[in-house]
């Protein structure tokens, strides 16, 4: 996703949270596990000033299922953001369960799922950009 539309991609440790004012929309995401968004994004989330009318949209990989968005929508709400997307899609379930039966989605995201990832991507940016 980054890539299709030039944004940043770092992780929660390298970003300046002072910075995060500057930009009109801003992407939350992380792989699931236990169904929930990784604990790191979360934290991360939770030590976040808050701001006033930020854009902001999830994304996820999920070993079943879709992504787990309405606690993360509801903390993000309460730092100030208003989720205007999520995209979740299959990736490779390595939860113990699935290695004892023969772990579920192998191969996954695959072509598929990179191609709508890109264009949830690109609508995301045609409609939020900046003028």
């Amino acid at each position: 996703m980054a890539e299709t539309i030039g944004a940043t991609l770092l992780e929660p440790e390298e970003i300046d949270k002072s910075t995060l004012q500057d930009y009109d929309l801003i992407g939350f995401g992380a792989g699931i596990y236990y169904n929930r968004f990784y604990r790191r994004l979360r934290q991360f989330i939770k030590q976040l000033p808050t701001f006033q009318n930020k854009k902001a949209f999830l994304f996820a990989t999920v070993g079943h299922g879709e992504a787990p968005s309405r606690a993360m929508e509801k903390l993000l709400s309460g730092k100030g953001f208003d989720v205007v997307g999520t995209f979740s899609c299959l990736g490779y379930n390595t939860w113990l369960p699935a290695r004892l039966f023969g772990r579920e989605n192998k191969g996954r995201p695959d072509a598929g799922d990179f191609e709508r990832a890109k264009e949830f991507a690109m609508s995301l940016k045609e409609k939020y950009q900046a003028a």
